[in-house]
């Protein structure tokens, strides 16, 4: 498994008064393709649009696998049939105080039929759209995504990631 940390370069340097763990997944539609969503915000981190892999926090007292498969049911309707951790990532909001530890996963939908998106969270309603595309072209779409605010922030932590998984080193 691989372990990266990043500093929040976009916002001014904060003490962390909060932790969140995040499972986050590369994961594979029953087609083969990459599912990413894309993301629209107008908020306190600025107005952009980016893209982002699904996930979201771990509930208290909730193993990292469980969290991961009630996210990406809850965000991409997906029922995960298998799933590898394969990095972690440790990264920081300043705007919010946050340190963030993050589990990345690959991970391939089961056949089934998705289920219904239920979405939890104040994040989950900045999804403008959820998409399935190549890893080549996920790779593509994120060297075309700002290096500034959080779309910068999720660049930096997802696009090495990406690249590895295009070099097929994940």
């Amino acid at each position: 498994m691989r372990t990266y940390a990043y500093e929040d370069n976009q916002f001014p340097k904060t003490t962390f008064t909060k932790l969140r763990v995040i499972t986050r997944a590369f994961l594979f539609s029953p087609t083969g393709k990459l599912v990413i969503h894309k993301v629209s915000r107008d908020d306190q981190f600025g107005k952009q649009t980016y893209y982002e892999t699904p996930g979201g926090g771990v509930k208290v007292g909730e193993y990292l696998k469980d969290a991961l498969k009630r996210e990406i049911l809850e965000e991409t309707g997906y029922s995960i049939k298998s799933m590898t951790e394969v990095a972690f990532v440790k990264d920081a909001y300043n705007l919010i105080n946050t340190e963030n530890e993050n589990h990345y996963y690959v991970a391939y939908a089961s056949n089934e039929p998705k289920k219904e998106l239920h979405f939890e969270s104040k994040g989950d309603s900045l999804i403008e759209e959820t998409i399935e595309v190549s890893v080549k072209e996920a790779v593509e779409l994120y060297e075309k995504m700002d290096d500034t605010l959080v779309s910068g922030l999720v660049k930096q932590r997802e696009l090495p990631l990406l690249r590895l998984l295009l070099d097929k080193v994940l």
